[in-house]
């Protein structure tokens, strides 16, 4: 994977951009399967009980997690594009948000852990999230559904590189 510099000058003046990097599309997959088995089967349970109970003109009611799963999903999908993140020289960028844009910047220096996760769900999917921890808990920083490949890369990359800048403190 390349990486950039952004906010340095490149040739003739020109800022370079940074090389940003999205997250997986089994990230978005996992998300959508459990908007769906978790909104589905609710649907149904509280459809059959207020039909029961109720009438069948309060059975309509069982509707409304299904017009929950129509909105979530091209949500979710805007949500995981919104995703990414990239490697400078100094720092690491994390980009989310589709609404409230919000770009965290990561100093390598600064960071004190760094570990990758997987629970179980993650792990059917092929997934992990790389978790930051710095000196300061508000600028901690995750990447969720990275390839558990390029995880530990990302793990063992940013370990390096931040012992390299914490060794000139």
């Amino acid at each position: 994977m390349e990486t950039g510099t952004a906010g340095t000058a490149g040739p003739a003046g020109a800022r370079v951009e940074p090389v940003w990097t999205g997250l997986p599309r089994g990230l978005l997959k996992m998300r959508r399967l459990l908007l769906v088995a978790w909104l589905v089967p609710l649907a149904a349970a509280a459809g059959a009980l207020l039909g029961l109970f109720a009438g069948p003109a309060w059975a309509a009611f069982a509707l409304l997690p299904l017009a929950v799963v129509a909105w979530g999903w091209p949500m979710l999908g805007r949500n995981w594009r919104s995703w990414r993140y990239a490697e400078r020289d100094d720092d690491l960028l994390i980009s989310r948000g589709v609404l409230w844009r919000e770009e965290t910047v990561v100093p390598y220096g600064r960071m004190q852990l760094v570990e990758v996760t997987s629970g179980p769900v993650e792990r059917h999917f092929g997934l992990a999230s790389v978790q930051l921890h710095t000196a300061a808990a508000a600028t901690d920083a995750r990447i969720p559904g990275l390839l558990p490949e390029e995880a530990e890369r990302l793990r063992d990359r940013l370990t390096e590189l931040g012992e390299a800048r914490s060794a000139g403190l």
